[in-house]
């Protein structure tokens, strides 16, 4: 797309439009804010309190340096709003900043530019055009920040009055869908802390941890596959947004079994498994195909690759086997008859559960947690899935780290001794 074509722009926010999950959505913002001038990287924060915490960041340069199918992992930390970095100012004032060459900042402006990044990576950052992502009634959500503009050579090049133009433009455009997503969430949210409130496992770090896992599987599945581009996306946005909701039917189970301080006999086994239809139930008049996914996820995510899981084949209203198996049981589900989005969310949550802190068990120690995920591979797991996973192992683990189990999250993570990632 010539980063000129009007057409081409309308296009784009109308694509946003679509997206529901407001991580996906902000990394597909930062990268067609990029594509739009011929970014070469960027980074894109969002407000967090008086701080601005990075959420993605993207170069063009180091990605093409990568195997196939991997992606880029950046350091987790946030900034102070205030006066002393680009990004800070530019979130304090609510103006844009065009900077030809970080290295030569003028004296006069309260802002500086840290090298460290650029000396730990070997990447020469040179221009930057730094964008607040604000509301119609100018409430900030976040800045937007493109790197190194180039031109039709492929030579660098400072962002013109025309980039900042576009680039205002299409922060406007991209922060309306921003809301929407974020109301999104925030019904989705609502439902967790429902569920939350009957089952203490189920809390809203928990599935956003289960969710980002499944995200990324499915993202490396597809690659794997040859997905196109287009249907990936579409699925990977539902999948995100499906997955938080994969336990939701617990609200529907007696509070003496889900706080139950121990592990359950087999008759409470047996209810607690009604869980899945449960929650299926919910999307049982399905309007969308994040419906359809959502109880997919629902109802099959402890299912087993082996034909050995739970419910099988039920009535979702009576919970009464629809097929008998030879034990006069459920037949259960196997192999590809679960769906994927079930197959992939059933890695996923095992994985956070074995590596989480129970009320029967301290977590376990992430190597034997891998080492179970690949003696499960075959016999719970898709073998095919298990290979996705540890392919964006380090995905997962930056995933993990980025929402750890206490609130007291920003005491725990670790901070980089100095600015990170393009903290400008």
């Amino acid at each position: 797309m010539d980063r000129r074509d009007a057409r081409g722009i309308i296009e784009i926010d109308s694509e946003l439009n679509k997206i529901q999950d407001a991580d996906l959505l902000l990394e597909r913002i930062l990268f067609e804010a990029r594509r739009v001038v011929d970014a070469e990287a960027g980074s894109i924060y969002v407000r967090e309190g008086e701080k601005l915490a990075i959420k993605y960041s993207q170069n063009a340069l180091k990605e093409a340096e990568l195997a196939p199918g991997s992606k880029l992992i950046y350091s987790d930390f946030s900034i102070p709003i205030d006066e002393k970095t680009v990004s800070g100012y530019v979130a304090k004032t609510g103006t844009s900043v065009n900077i030809p060459d970080v290295y030569h900042i003028p004296s006069g402006c309260p802002f500086g530019f840290n090298p460290y990044y650029d000396e730990a990576s070997h990447y020469r950052t040179i221009s930057t055009l730094t964008v607040p992502l604000k509301t119609s009634s100018s409430s900030l959500l976040g800045v937007i920040q493109v790197i190194n503009a180039k031109d039709k050579k492929g030579n660098y090049v400072p962002f013109s009055k025309e980039d900042e133009l576009l680039v205002s433009h299409f922060a406007a455009n991209a922060t309306e869908a921003l809301l929407r997503a974020y109301m999104t969430r925030s019904m989705i949210l609502r439902m967790i802390k429902l569920a939350e409130l009957r089952d203490p496992k189920e809390t809203g770090t928990h599935v956003a941890r289960v969710s980002g896992y499944a995200a990324e599987i499915y993202d490396r599945w597809a690659f794997n596959h040859g997905v196109a581009d287009k249907t990936k996306d579409k699925m990977k946005d539902n999948l995100k947004l499906a997955a938080m909701l994969h336990d939701v039917g617990k609200v529907a189970i007696s509070d003496l079994i889900l706080k139950k301080p121990g592990r359950f006999t087999p008759d409470e086994y047996a209810v607690m498994q009604a869980h899945t239809y449960f929650g299926a139930r919910l999307f049982d008049d399905p309007q969308s195909d994040l419906d359809r996914i959502a109880a997919d996820v629902a109802l099959t995510h402890h299912e087993n690759w082996d034909g050995t899981g739970y419910p099988g084949k039920v009535d979702l209203f009576t919970g009464k086997p629809l097929e008998i198996d030879a034990e006069g049981k459920a037949r259960r589900l196997k192999e590809a008859e679960i769906p994927l989005p079930g197959r992939i969310v059933a890695i996923a949550d095992v994985f956070d559960a074995l590596m989480s802190r129970r009320v029967y068990k301290e977590p376990w120690e992430p190597d034997q947690v891998y080492e179970e995920i690949h003696k499960l591979s075959g016999v719970k797991f898709d073998p095919e899935v298990v290979d996705a996973f540890f392919q964006v192992k380090p995905l997962i683990e930056q995933i993990r780290l980025r929402n750890p189990e206490h609130e007291e999250k920003e005491e725990e993570k670790p901070k980089p001794a100095v600015e990170d990632t393009h903290g400008r």
